[in-house]
């Protein structure tokens, strides 16, 4: 008698976007407009939100791989360091699946994580747009954290994507005190476990 066993592998892909941010002749200047890689135009209202541009081509290219979910990980606003402070990871999600993954990982590890809103509300002030077909900050100065999901959103089309904001959690000073001062590496143990459970129930 003989058997036979098929097993699936998933390998996760880290994809890590980077550039030179230096002032020049060919820097970005307010009023500019670039084209992403899935062909969407972003008008350039704000150059200091310079670093969810190159996110942009990044997700666009995730797609690329066939992935069972996106999930990027960026200290793109200081509104999330105001909206939550070092208390829990900021989750964008268009999957509450995936939501409750993330979540149920965050419990084990004890790295919390929040669900925030991806409201049409903030979509229509990202595309509000008079030269472009997105704007890469928002129409009014509040929720900054919620309008740079929402550009997040208009380039991804998989229907299990998560953003994390992790402005607030980047740094810890005292308030958490089994890590040491500085940089915290939060929430990488949230990922790690997250990783391991669906690994385990997609096998």
């Amino acid at each position: 008698m003989s058997c036979s066993f098929t097993y699936t592998y998933f390998f996760p892909i880290g994809l890590a976007p980077l550039c030179e941010n230096m002032p020049s002749g060919k820097a970005n200047k307010p009023g500019d407009v670039v084209t992403a890689k899935n062909g969407k135009t972003i008008q350039v209202d704000n150059t200091d939100a310079e670093g969810r541009l190159i996110l942009a081509d990044a997700l666009c290219y995730a797609h690329t791989f066939n992935p069972k979910v996106i999930i990027n990980a960026a200290t793109l606003t200081g509104a999330m360091d105001i909206a939550l402070g070092s208390a829990a990871t900021g989750v964008f999600t268009n999957s509450s699946w995936l939501w409750n993954k993330l979540f149920e990982a965050s419990v084990e590890t004890g790295d919390r994580v929040w669900r925030m809103p991806l409201f049409e509300h903030y979509t229509k002030q990202v595309v509000d747009c008079q030269l472009a077909d997105v704007n890469n900050v928002g129409k009014y100065r509040s929720g900054g954290a919620c309008t740079a999901a929402a550009f997040l959103k208009e380039f991804v089309t998989h229907p299990k994507w998560a953003h994390l904001d992790i402005a607030g959690v980047m740094t810890n000073k005292d308030e958490v005190p089994y890590l040491r001062k500085g940089m915290t590496g939060r929430p990488t143990r949230t990922l790690i476990e997250f990783l391991l459970r669906f690994s385990q129930d997609s096998a």
